[in-house]
């Protein structure tokens, strides 16, 4: 068989037949091709409804804006907390954290402990120790002495020894 447009294209010693049965794999191909990219097609747009299931493209782009916004608050309230935690730690270094209380009866006929000496230190040590003495005519006289890094620059009576040993041994809580 002849035909001019097979000659004028210059497969003139081509059978048709070998034509057709390139045109049909080809087009099975293609169709092969369709299939999967329909396929891919109908994955995405599962993906895609179930992305947006309920929200509308701006009120999913609202919400998104929203979510951006709530990140920087939460990031300046984190950084001021930081700050305040810092400044905490730095006060609670001077505050008493320590404590001891030695009870004790300082005249032995005056019948239960009615003195005492209360030792109060800082992080570092530091802070005072106050003593109050109940004497046998219903008098009380109180006094205090300073400690500096866990010493008196004075010397100390044995209950007040033993306040300050308890407020030395304290633990941080």
């Amino acid at each position: 068989m002849n035909s001019g447009i097979f000659s004028a294209i210059g497969l003139s010693g081509i059978d048709p037949a070998i034509i057709f049965i390139v045109l049909l794999v080809l087009l099975v191909v293609a169709f092969v091709l369709l299939v999967v990219q329909g396929n891919k097609l109908k994955k995405l747009e599962k993906k895609y409804n179930k992305f947006m299931q309920g929200k509308e493209a701006e009120s999913l782009e609202d919400e998104i804006v929203g979510l951006f916004h709530d990140n920087r608050m939460i990031r300046s309230e984190n950084e001021k907390n930081r700050k305040d935690i810092i400044d905490i730690n730095k006060r609670l270094n001077h505050s008493f954290q320590k404590i001891g209380l030695e009870k004790y009866d300082a005249f032995s006929q005056t019948g239960g402990k009615l003195s005492f000496a209360l030792c109060m230190l800082d992080e570092n040590d530091n802070g005072f120790l106050m003593n109050s003495v109940h004497n046998t005519d219903g008098m009380n006289y109180s006094y205090s002495k300073a400690i500096n890094g866990g010493v008196s620059d004075v010397e100390l009576s044995k209950d007040e020894k033993r306040a300050l040993d308890k407020a030395l041994a304290s633990v941080n809580r």
